[in-house]
């Protein structure tokens, strides 16, 4: 038996967007179903909307998502609640999504994609502890980290 913890990003009309976006960075296999295919009536608010999305690609990323149902408005994310103070990250969210690879040039086109319309919080690039590390809010709100593994076995 295996177990596996996938993020289930909740949004308010926007979920089909971030998927789509989210597929462009990553690849994979897009699936999409509405309140309507469940039998919600296609003329009522929200029918649209996306009761169950993920996003699963052959390198290992995985992420769900879904629009919370009731009347919302879109809204673009205000400024992060994260934010890098004295080398040290200061933050009232309860998580973020840590995307890590084996080298720079496998995370590269994964932070140069998920910067599109980000907020950069710390700049990709060498860190004491990672060969390169880098932190963004992307235009959804959702707060990124991209980093490539230390390679603990050298002294």
């Amino acid at each position: 038996m295996s177990l596996n913890a996938v993020a289930h990003l909740n949004f308010h009309g926007q979920a089909r967007e971030a998927l789509e976006f989210y597929q462009s960075v990553f690849g994979g296999q897009l699936t999409v179903a509405t309140y309507a295919d469940f039998g919600m009536p296609a003329e009522l608010p929200g029918a649209a909307h996306v009761v169950f999305g993920q996003v699963v690609a052959d390198n290992g990323f995985r992420v769900m998502a879904y629009d919370v149902p009731g009347e919302h408005t879109p809204t673009a994310p205000g400024a992060p609640t994260t934010r890098r103070e004295n080398g040290t990250t200061i933050t009232e969210e309860p998580f973020f999504l840590s995307v890590r690879g084996e080298s720079i040039d496998e995370v590269t086109p994964v932070w140069e994609g998920l910067a599109e319309g980000a907020t950069v919080i710390e700049e990709f690039g060498p860190a004491q502890w990672a060969p390169a590390f880098g932190m963004l809010a992307d235009r959804f709100g959702v707060t990124w980290i991209v980093d490539v593994a230390a390679d603990h076995t050298q002294a």
